[in-house]
This record gives structure tokens, C-alpha cells and sequence, in this order.
């Protein structure tokens, strides 16, 4: 593996994370493309993910930090701690039980051109069928909210579907502010993006040796200064636009990966 490949996947990573379009699925897009395949590309395409985590930590350290002090009152205390270990819950079920099967059955450029095109036409019907909204800030919502985005996170196990979408979706649907639904969005990424890459890290530790540290390294920084720009941008964007064009996106490529995946 080389800088450049290095630091493409890492540009990729942070580029695409936080935003409706799925990492996962660039990333296993782009690593074909490269012809960057193997255990050593699943593990570095993890390791970088932790730099993309870092950075939606820094964003809201001050809020994670208020967060630890166990307030009582408001979201940002002890109560948010609890709503986002209950959004959280699904997926590491899900993701124990089925880690293997959807790793060998849906990690493929055609699975996730059709997970890229089901999650595009969700977001354009979403957003033709909104419902009012109910809720504007994180002080309203309830652990059904949290338990409902949860199950939405679900669906992000299916590598193009997007983890962003899932959860930012299942929140406008129930009424949430758009702003707050891309937050919470944010927020909900930390615990079961760190709990997914410990668990993968562990798993495939055998194959970073010391040699790859160096490419590593450039990937994560690059994924996180990208990271960190993206989600600014996306934050100031959902408070004047919708998420249309990105399902028109997600229309668009779908076709085209698999034209190249056959």
C-alpha cells in the first residue's frame, strides 16, 4: 500500500461518513477500484474510521464533556448518556449476531449499488412525505425516539445504506428538526462507530504489522481533517436545504458501480 492510495481512502472516509451517502460503501467502491483488497485493506479501511470518529469528537467535545458531568437536567447529562446507549443497543446486538454473515454476504461493490439506490429513493420519499415537526430540540426527545433511530440504525449493517441516512431518516420521521436529527445523527455515531472499530480492530489485529503504521497514520489523518470539514459544511447545509440531492446522488451512482461491477 502506498501515500496515495493512502491518503485517497482516507479523503474518501472523511469526505463521506457523516453524510447521507454511505463510507462503507465508497470505501469498498474505491478500494476495488484501486485494486486495494484483502485482510490488510479491511483493516486500515477500520483504522481510518477512528480518525473520522475523532473528529465529530472534537466538534462537540464541550457537549460530550457537560455529558460526563451526569446533570440531571437536559439532554446534555446524564439523560443523553442513557438515549444514546438505547440508540446504540440495536446495532451491537445485531452486529454480534450477524457480523460474519453480512461481511462475507453484503461487503461487494453490487450490494452496495442497490443499498445506494433503496436508500436514495427513501430519502426522495422522506423528503416528499415529511412529516410536521414536533420536536426541535434534543430536550424532546424521548427514549421511543432513541429506541425507534436505534432500529433505523439497524439498516446501516447493509454496506451502502449509509448509517447517516438510517438514523437521520428514522429522526425526521418522527418529527424531530432537521437540525437536531443530523446532530443527534452525530452524536448516536460516536458509541457504535468506536464499539464496530474496537471490535473489527480486535479481530484483524494480526495483520497490521509495523511496517503499514506509517500509511496508516496518513489515512487517518486525512480522514480526519476531511471528517471535520464535512460535517461543518453538512451542519450548515440541512438548515437551508433538504436532503434531496443526496438521494438524487445515491440514484445516480448506483447504476454506475454496478455497470462496473459486472
Amino acid at each position: 500500500m502506498d501515500y496515495i492510495k493512502s491518503a485517497i481512502l482516507g479523503l474518501v472516509e472523511g469526505l463521506t461518513e457523516f453524510i447521507p451517502i454511505s463510507s462503507t460503501g465508497h470505501l469498498i467502491v474505491v478500494g476495488n477500484l484501486l485494486k486495494f483488497n484483502g485482510p490488510e485493506s479491511s483493516t486500515f479501511e477500520i483504522f481510518i474510521q477512528l480518525g473520522a470518529i475523532l473528529a465529530v469528537c472534537m466538534i462537540y467535545r464541550n457537549s460530550l464533556l457537560e455529558m460526563l458531568k451526569f446533570k440531571e437536567e437536559g439532554f446534555f447529562g446524564k439523560r443523553g448518556i442513557l438515549l444514546l446507549s438505547l440508540t446504540t443497543l440495536p446495532a451491537l446486538i445485531l452486529g454480534v449476531l450477524a457480523h460474519k454473515t453480512i461481511k462475507e454476504v453484503l461487503f461487494n461493490p453490487t450490494s452496495v449499488a442497490l443499498a445506494l439506490g433503496v436508500g436514495g429513493l427513501a430519502i426522495l420519499l422522506v423528503e416528499k412525505f415529511l412529516p410536521q415537526t414536533k420536536k426541535e430540540d434534543f430536550n424532546a426527545l424521548t427514549w421511543k425516539d432513541a429506541l425507534v433511530i436505534g432500529l433505523f440504525q439497524c439498516l446501516a449493517m447493509w454496506p451502502g445504506m449509509s448509517r447517516s441516512a438510517c438514523t437521520i431518516i428514522g429522526a425526521l420521521l418522527l418529527g424531530i428538526n432537521r437540525k437536531t436529527a443530523v446532530e443527534y445523527s452525530f452524536l448516536a455515531a460516536i458509541p457504535v462507530m468506536f464499539a464496530a472499530t474496537t471490535y473489527d480492530l480486535y479481530k484483524s489485529w494480526e495483520f497490521l504489522s509495523i511496517a503499514a503504521v506509517p500509511t496508516f497514520t496518513v489515512g487517518f489523518g486525512v480522514a480526519f481533517i476531511s471528517a471535520w470539514f464535512a460535517i461543518k459544511f453538512f451542519l450548515k447545509l440541512v438548515q437551508t436545504r433538504t436532503l434531496t440531492p443526496f438521494g438524487w446522488y445515491r440514484i445516480c451512482v448506483a447504476p454506475v458501480i454496478l455497470f462496473f461491477s459486472f
